[in-house]
């Protein structure tokens, strides 16, 4: 039975939140960081990154389980199968939990890079120079579809890998696993749901208040916090052309012998000019993410680099809590991989729909040697599950698990 006094965080406001001008100091001295590191990786200098020390990946205290987390991630599963099936109450249709919203579906090539050294040619992905089919999807991180664009928000990407050779997770199920990996990312480099117990106390509040924007109660609860900071700071975003994003992993994964994170850089003329392009509520549509990349990628190819930022120092560089950013100055991002995406139509209806019903993309679809780690992924391992379940149960949708990119239609 649905809580009727329980309110959805799936349904924005009316009101769109107090227009806000972030801050560009950080993203200034990032910007130089990121044209320095690509630089240095262009020319293919990895000398003094290989001379460094890196952590094993089942180092003692990599992962560390906090006391009571699984009693958290099995809550987590609970709060967001009821905004389900309040979901399913008030539209008759269910979505998933977060980034439901899709703004475009894309195909292109993943390719490895040749000569990279012993310490980036981890797992069997990055063994060998060579290229892979990936189909690829923008999204933004609430998990309502009528979220509107005009509202700042963390923006999504994901990718699907085909042909992929190795050692790979079982999937719990009698179907054996495709040889596909599963890619995640976010525009922001720290999540705030930081671990199980961090999401399980924010899932409540969101839940209590009926919303995930900045409102005079949501400050009020969050200023309550030690990490007030972290969790305002979505607010904070700017809204900018999407292919013009820098996107991230925000957690830590395994990286063949050692632990990495990984980001996504936009890497043409064209896309980094995008990045001035910025949506603003009284002059732009509620779907103007979507027309803006149907254009974009309709006329231009996009070219995006592949980077790793590997574990060096635990303390200064958290695995189990994943709402710290790793310093890049101290621990510089390595160009492995280039994503080349030719001219398409990125809003093919048919393609949206089939994503949207039958696909799921989960971080522990893939190979053993990138395992997910930390709090944060050892939920989305029960969360994940959980939320698809009940979403193809109550659309009447059945999950496919695609074997080749040309069954995604178009």
């Amino acid at each position: 039975m649905v809580n009727k006094t329980l309110k959805s965080i799936f349904t924005a406001p009316q009101q769109l939140p107090p227009e806000r001008t972030p801050s560009s100091g950080s993203a200034v001295q990032r910007e130089t960081t990121w044209k320095r590191e690509t630089a240095i990786d262009a020319r293919g200098d990895y000398s003094e990154m290989s001379a460094r020390t890196y952590l094993r990946w089942d180092a003692t205290g990599v992962e560390d389980p906090a006391p009571g987390e699984q009693a958290d991630i099995e809550a987590v599963a609970g709060q967001i199968n009821k905004q389900q099936r309040q979901q399913f109450d008030n539209h008759r249709h269910v979505y998933t939990g977060t980034h439901c919203r899709t703004h475009g579906i894309v195909k292109g090539t993943f390719i490895v890079h040749d000569g990279l050294p012993a310490h980036l040619r981890q797992g069997e992905l990055f063994a060998q120079a060579g290229g892979y089919p990936a189909a690829c999807r923008y999204s933004t991180e609430p998990g309502d579809p009528g979220f509107s664009d005009t509202i700042p928000a963390p923006r999504g990407f994901s990718i699907k890998l085909f042909n992929v050779k190795g050692d790979f997770f079982p999937t719990r199920s009698d179907v054996q696993h495709p040889q596909t990996q599963d890619i995640e990312f976010n525009s922001t480099p720290a999540i705030e749901l930081a671990d199980a117990k961090t999401t399980r106390e924010i899932f409540d509040i969101r839940m209590k208040l009926g919303t995930l924007l900045e409102t005079k109660e949501m400050d009020q609860a969050l200023e309550k916090r030690n990490d007030a900071e972290l969790q305002k700071a979505r607010f904070q975003v700017p809204n900018p052309h999407l292919a013009s994003l820098r996107q991230y992993s925000q957690t830590a994964y395994r990286f063949g012998d050692y632990v990495f994170k990984y980001c996504l850089v936009p890497n043409t003329e064209t896309q980094t000019k995008l990045a001035d392009q910025t949506i603003k509520p009284e002059a732009h549509e509620s779907d103007q993410h979507h027309r803006w990349l149907q254009n974009f990628h309709a006329n231009h190819d996009a070219e995006y680099l592949f980077q790793v930022q590997l574990l060096e120092d635990l303390k200064q560089q958290p695995v189990e809590y994943s709402g710290t950013e790793w310093d890049s100055e101290k621990y510089p991002w390595q160009t492995v991989a280039t994503l080349k995406i030719p001219k398409q139509e990125a809003f093919d209806l048919e393609r949206k729909a089939f994503w949207e019903d039958h696909m799921r993309l989960d971080p522990w679809h893939g190979l053993k040697s990138y395992q997910p780690l930390g709090s944060s992924n050892r939920l989305r391992r029960v969360v994940y599950p959980a939320s698809s379940a009940l979403r193809r149960k109550l659309n009447g949708r059945k999950e496919i698990w695609i074997r080749s990119i040309d069954e995604i239609p178009n």
